[in-house]
C-alpha cells in the first residue's frame, strides 16, 4: 500500500472476530470511522481455514482461503486484522501467483482467474500510514499514565516461503507511545499462547500462559494489549493465577485513544474486567 490511505476497504473479519472476539471486530470499525475509512465487509465470506484445516488436508485449506480470495472486489485492497488469516490468506495468494497448477484449480472452481493483484494488507500497515498523534479524535491525553505491554504472540511471524514478507514488530510500541502510553519492554511479547492447543491440551497451555500473565505483571504493566482474538482468548480463558491484568485487544486500546463511541458491551464480554482499570485512568465513566 502506498502512503494514501484509500477510504474505502474490503474487509475479511475472520471466524474469531465474528464470534468469540465481536468486541474486537467492533471496536476496530469504531475506530475506523472516526479516521474516515469505511469497511466493506466481504458477502458471504467463511473460514479461511486457519491452522485446523491447514494442519490436515493441505489443498482443503487453500480452496478455503481462495474461496474467499474470489469474493474480494478487484478495486480495492482487502484489510485483515486477525494474524492467521493473514497468514493463511497471503499464503494461498502467494501460491496463486506462483503455482500454475494451483490457479488452473482455482479457475477451475471459482469459475474465473485468480486477481493476482489483490492487495491484502493487515490492519497494522493501515496504522503504519497514519500519523495518530494528529488522528481524529485524539485529544492529546490519550492513554496518558497508562503501563502498557504489547503481546504479538508468534503468528504474525512467516514461513520461510514469505520471509521476504512485512514484519510489523515494533508498530504496536511506536503507536501506544505516540498515544502517550508508557509502553513497558518485557520478554515475552513474541510468546507462543499455544494457539488451538488451548482447545485439545489445556494442561500444556495454561502454563505457557501463565507465565505470560506473571512476566506482564513482574513489567509492573496496567494491562497488556494483544495483536491476535486467539492470543486474547487463550491469556482470559487458560490464566489460573490469582493475580491478572486486563488484556485489551489494539482495537480496543485504539478507539478508547481516539474518543470513539466506545461500547459497554465490549468491556463487559471480557473474562478479566478492564473497567476498574479504566475508571481508575479516567478513560470512561
Amino acid at each position: 500500500m502506498n502512503n494514501a490511505i484509500p477510504a474505502t476497504l474490503s474487509y475479511f473479519p475472520g471466524c474469531s472476530l465474528a464470534t468469540t472476539a465481536r468486541e474486537n471486530n467492533s471496536s476496530l470499525v469504531a475506530f475506523c470511522r472516526t479516521q474516515g475509512i469505511e469497511l466493506i465487509e466481504l458477502e458471504d465470506w467463511s473460514c479461511c481455514g486457519s491452522s485446523s484445516a491447514h494442519s490436515i488436508n493441505r489443498d482443503m485449506a487453500c480452496s478455503l482461503a481462495e474461496r474467499n480470495l474470489s469474493l474480494a472486489p478487484p478495486d480495492r485492497p482487502l484489510l485483515v486484522a486477525c494474524p492467521s488469516c493473514m497468514l493463511r490468506l497471503s499464503q494461498a495468494q502467494l501460491h496463486l501467483k506462483t503455482d500454475a497448477e494451483a490457479a488452473g484449480r482455482y479457475e477451475r472452481m471459482w469459475g474465473k482467474a485468480p486477481n493476482r493483484s489483490l492487495e491484502i494488507i493487515h490492519f497494522f500497515e493501515l496504522l503504519e500510514h497514519m500519523d495518530l498523534e494528529r488522528a481524529a479524535g485524539f485529544s492529546g491525553e490519550g492513554l496518558r499514565n497508562m503501563r502498557i505491554v504489547p503481546y504479538y504472540g508468534c503468528m504474525l511471524s512467516r514461513p520461510p516461503e514469505m520471509r521476504r514478507e512485512k514484519n510489523y514488530h515494533g508498530l504496536m510500541e511506536k503507536v501506544l507511545t505516540s498515544l502517550g502510553a508508557d509502553v513497558v519492554q518485557w520478554a515475552y511479547s513474541n510468546r507462543c499462547c499455544g494457539t488451538f492447543l488451548s482447545v485439545v491440551r489445556p494442561d500444556v497451555v495454561t502454563p505457557m500462559v501463565n507465565e505470560i500473565m506473571d512476566g506482564a505483571i513482574s513489567a509492573g504493566a496496567d494491562c497488556m494489549v494483544t495483536a491476535c482474538a486467539m492470543c486474547h482468548m487463550n491469556l482470559e480463558i487458560r490464566c489460573n493465577l490469582q493475580q491478572k491484568v486486563p488484556i485489551f485487544h489494539f482495537s480496543e486500546i485504539l478507539s478508547l485513544a481516539v474518543g470513539a463511541k466506545v461500547q459497554n458491551g465490549w468491556f463487559s464480554r471480557h473474562l478479566i474486567d478492564p473497567r476498574p482499570l479504566l475508571r481508575k485512568k479516567q478513560m470512561i465513566a
